[in-house]
């Protein structure tokens, strides 16, 4: 959709007020505010998920899941598949490493998907460093919840 790319480019997607007006200034029955919706959405989905998981409140978190999650296993490989098995994939996980993960871009994909480009930072719980730096978060959103996360490592 290279409209609504040249709006991502032009106007940055910065706060939800913001995204409303380019919104209503497109015309909400557009592809391009629809989209744009979409994204704000995402966003809020993404405010929500993100800093619950770097605080480890995992209900929070998953409150923003689908209850068929597909979530991926970035350190064993493979995915786990709803809510708990999220729950214990992340409570292990937290036994074992100490990651955090910032957002800091956001992309609707030609295919639909979404692109969260964040920094994401894994210690060992002794403190010691094991990974700093960007990946690539591919959502699916379904029922205007997050569906499926997949990993891009730049």
């Amino acid at each position: 959709m290279p409209g609504l790319q040249r709006v991502i480019r032009q106007f940055g997607f910065r706060s939800q007020a913001s995204n409303i007006i380019l919104a209503e200034k497109f015309n909400y029955k557009s592809k391009i505010s629809k989209a744009i919706v979409m994204i704000t959405h995402l966003e809020n989905l993404i405010k929500k998920a993100y800093p619950a998981f770097n605080s480890r409140d995992i209900d929070t978190a998953l409150s923003t899941f689908h209850a068929d999650v597909q979530w991926p296993k970035a350190f064993e490989g493979g995915y786990v598949s709803g809510h708990d098995e999220v729950r214990s994939y992340w409570t292990r996980q937290w036994t074992e490493i100490n990651p955090t993960v910032e957002p800091i871009g956001f992309y609707q994909r030609p295919n639909g998907t979404f692109e969260v480009t964040v920094h994401q930072i894994v210690k060992d719980l002794q403190g010691n460093l094991i990974f700093d730096g960007e990946v690539k978060h591919i959502y699916t959103l379904e029922d205007k919840l997050l569906r499926r996360m997949d990993i891009e490592i730049e």
